[in-house]
C-alpha cells in the first residue's frame, strides 16, 4: 500500500520534510524551496529503484518551514547528521559539514560553504 498524498495539506513554503516509516522512523530527510512540489515529484510515475522504494516505505511526512532556502539547506544537514535515515545517501559520511563562511569584503556576507578554505 503506498502512501496517499492527497490525504496530507503540503505547504507551498520553504523547508524540509520528514518521511517517516511504520514505526515512526525518520527514512528520508529532504529540503525544498516549494515543499508542496517537490514533495508530489516523489509520487509520480517512472521513478528510479531507489525513489520507488523509498515511497513504498513512507507512512507518514512532517514539515518544518523555514524562512528561506538557506535555512533549510542548514537545517537539513544537521537533521540528516542527527537521524542518519537509511535512504539518505549524502552527508552520512560526515565529510560534508556545512559551513557558514564569512566574506572578505567592505560589508562582509554570510555564505553557505560544503568546504572550508585555508587563509
Amino acid at each position: 500500500m503506498t502512501f496517499d498524498i492527497s490525504s496530507i495539506q503540503i505547504p507551498s513554503n520553504p523547508g524540509i520534510y520528514l518521511m517517516k516509516d511504520s514505526a515512526n522512523k525518520i527514512i528520508y530527510i529532504g529540503k525544498a524551496k516549494n515543499l508542496k512540489k517537490r514533495v508530489k515529484s516523489y509520487f509520480l510515475k517512472n521513478q528510479n529503484y531507489k525513489t520507488q522504494k523509498l515511497v513504498e516505505n513512507i507512512i507518514d511526512i512532517e514539515f518544518v518551514l523555514t524562512d528561506n532556502e538557506s535555512e533549510a539547506f542548514l537545517l537539513e544537514s544537521n537533521m540528516i547528521k542527527k537521524y542518519r535515515p537509511r535512504f539518505n545517501i549524502e552527508l552520512k559520511d560526515q565529510q560534508r559539514y556545512t559551513y557558514l563562511r564569512i566574506s572578505n569584503e567592505k560589508f562582509p556576507r554570510l555564505l553557505v560553504a560544503r568546504r572550508t578554505r585555508d587563509g
